[in-house]
């Protein structure tokens, strides 16, 4: 049926790695299972009809098979496991006899026919970029990703793969987060999808700090990120995304820059009496190198200022604490421009050195009369 045997550390990454795509809760059994498959290689694969992980690592196969496990319990029972060598017996019954060190385990398992084959890639277009690089882009551009199912388009995350590079943008009808990198060289010409927010989730997971690079692939209907040994499939979103180019006002004549820290601090402060059950947004006045924040609620009134470059006219605008912040939390620089033009036009911050790495847009909160 299948034999093996491995280092248990190697069995751990990789059921730690498929888990990530196991259904927590399903009718189907199999999908709450882990596919385990010995040919060559051995290969853990998680499925939740959404998206699909699959792992292959060497370990001894002493007789090839394939075979479906309980993620929950198999995880659970290699991560206490001593650290020494793993050996893996399973029965044509589906009973499998497990050793390790002193201890000793025997589980029942599911029929591998149960579980639903990964969807195939077509490979129709595909690019390569370093993991560090991919796992920052999707960090410091998925909190903008909407949550509505309304627009299910928007439930993912733009990839633009162009001369300019590769783009990201993620939207939620409240603020824009969008990520800019060069690539080297692209096969195929220009290509652009939409990719789930929670495939993204478990790209940024597969991805490691390291300049070696993950493959991104575009099928007909489907993707695949590919390093090394691991896969990650996923449907792609379909339907018009937000025409961001056209929604970016870019003619602000008014614009300032801060230290994204001291900001989010003075916001962090205001934000104190603002709640769940008391929102109020953030009363921002930008003045000549200084801005005033306040925030005003049932809780009681807090107030601050923060130093700036520039000057603001005196113009007073609202935010949401939350997006304002999330902007510049995400934002990769010590220190931001921000671009706005009226009360309630959209406030825009990038690079201070005009490289257009990053932007992010906040579209502001109406402010009642004081």
């Amino acid at each position: 049926m299948l034999r093996f045997s491995c280092e248990k550390a190697l069995l751990q990454s990789a059921v730690s790695t498929a888990s990530r795509a196991v259904s927590t809760k399903s009718s189907i059994p199999a999908l709450e299972g882990i596919l385990l498959e010995g040919d060559g290689n051995l290969t853990l694969s998680g499925y939740n009809m959404q998206t699909g992980i699959r792992t292959a690592f060497s370990a001894e196969i002493h007789e090839p098979g394939r075979i479906v496990l309980n993620a929950r319990l198999f995880g659970e029972i290699i991560r206490k496991l001593p650290d020494d060598v793993v050996v893996f017996a399973a029965d044509e019954r589906l009973m499998v006899h497990l050793t390790c060190g002193d201890a000793s385990f025997d589980i029942l398992g599911l029929s591998a026919d149960d579980f639903p084959e990964l969807p195939e890639v077509d490979d129709e277009y595909s690019v390569c970029i370093q993991q560090r690089v991919l796992k920052a882009m999707i960090n410091q551009t998925s909190f903008a990703v909407s949550t509505n199912e309304s627009r299910p388009v928007h439930t993912g995350s733009l990839f633009e793969i162009g001369e300019a590079g590769l783009t990201v943008v993620s939207v939620d009808g409240f603020r824009l987060a969008l990520r800019r990198e060069p690539l080297e060289k692209i096969d195929g010409g220009a290509f652009r999808f939409v990719a789930p927010g929670s495939a993204l989730k478990e790209v940024e997971n597969i991805c490691g700090d390291t300049d070696e690079l993950i493959t991104i692939i575009q099928g007909k209907r489907h993707l695949m990120f590919e390093t090394g040994s691991t896969q990650l499939m996923c449907r792609r979103l379909e339907g018009e995304f937000l025409d961001y180019k056209n929604a970016i006002p870019r003619t602000n004549p008014i614009s300032v820059e801060v230290e994204t820290r001291a900001l989010m601090e003075s916001l962090d402060r205001v934000s104190v009496v603002i709640s769940e059950k008391l929102k109020s947004p953030v009363r921002c006045l930008f003045d000549l190198d200084r801005v005033y924040l306040s925030a005003k609620t049932g809780n009681g009134e807090a107030k601050d200022s923060c130093v700036i470059s520039g000057d603001g006219t005196g113009l007073e605008i609202g935010f949401n604490n939350r997006y304002l912040m999330d902007a510049l939390r995400y934002a990769p620089a010590d220190k931001v421009k921000m671009e706005m033009n009226t009360g309630i036009s959209p406030c825009i911050i990038t690079p201070v050195d005009g490289s257009e790495n990053f932007l992010y847009m906040v579209l502001p909160v109406r402010l009642k009369a004081q």
